[in-house]
């Protein structure tokens, strides 16, 4: 159950905070609020856009430094192509200036790169200057992020059922072989792990059509600040939070009291 916390942002400085034994390894957040934001401040919502590309490199650098094996961000839905052609215009033009004007960050800070989603709908040039900086960043050891783009929950999982059938029609797999094993294996990325911690910024409570097959256990955090505003200490407060919940996977957890 995903819980709400105030706008203010904690009293903890991004430098003194560290990672410890039984914290999130990967971390996904639904960056919301960049339209919101810029609209309450009387701008286009593009300029929330813009805003919101600042907290990417502020967020991913501090997980950098923290350690965190894995960071997955929701960048463009399946859905936002829905949105004003205008604007979708401009997302991508803001895409294709990150995927190049980033690059010294992301070797900077040793992450690796990769991507969710079916990038082929992209524009030739963000789609080329992407895997470009996938490419760049594939040896390096530290942060995995992964930017979801043109990503849908649905699509990935029949996706997946997809391929699972065309190997069963060709002999390759077994009905009886089909477990959810094999449906992961089948999914986008294999070797990204479940995420522990899903954070959704501007206070809403849904998942988006984000990792259905994944965030299948994820513990959530919904802040109502909105993501040009979203701070490293944000980001400490949803891990101080995680500490505190309990994991039973739909098992038992021995009570620690009364009521427990």
């Amino acid at each position: 159950m995903a819980r709400a916390t105030s706008a203010a942002a904690p009293p903890a400085a991004p430098a003194d905070f560290r990672l410890e034994p039984g914290d999130p390894r990967h971390v996904a957040v639904i960056m919301d609020g960049n339209g919101r934001w810029a609209r309450a401040r009387g701008r286009a919502r593009v300029w929330g856009h813009r805003a919101g590309a600042r907290t990417v490199r502020a967020i991913t650098t501090e997980c950098a430094r923290l350690g965190l094996p894995e960071l997955t961000l929701y960048a463009f839905s399946s859905e936002n192509w829905r949105r004003p052609r205008r604007e979708v215009g401009l997302l991508m033009r803001l895409l294709l200036r990150h995927a190049v004007g980033e690059r010294r960050t992301i070797m900077d800070n040793g992450v690796r790169l990769r991507t969710l989603g079916d990038l082929e709908a992209l524009p030739v040039a963000v789609r080329r200057e992407v895997e470009r900086t996938v490419e760049l960043s594939a040896s390096n050891r530290g942060t995995v992020l992964r930017l979801a783009l043109n990503y849908g929950g649905r699509a990935e999982i029949a996706a997946a059922a997809r391929r699972i059938a065309e190997r069963a029609v060709a002999g390759e797999l077994a009905p009886a072989q089909v477990d959810e094993g094999a449906v992961a294996a089948h999914l986008h990325d294999p070797s990204m792990s479940d995420p522990d911690l899903v954070i959704r910024t501007a206070g809403e409570m849904r998942l988006s059509n984000f990792l259905l097959w994944q965030a299948s256990y994820a513990e959530f955090w919904v802040t109502p600040v909105e993501w040009p505003d979203f701070r490293e200490t944000h980001l400490h407060e949803a891990i101080r939070e995680f500490r505190r919940r309990v994991r039973r996977y739909g098992g038992v957890v021995e009570s620690q009291g009364p009521g427990g």
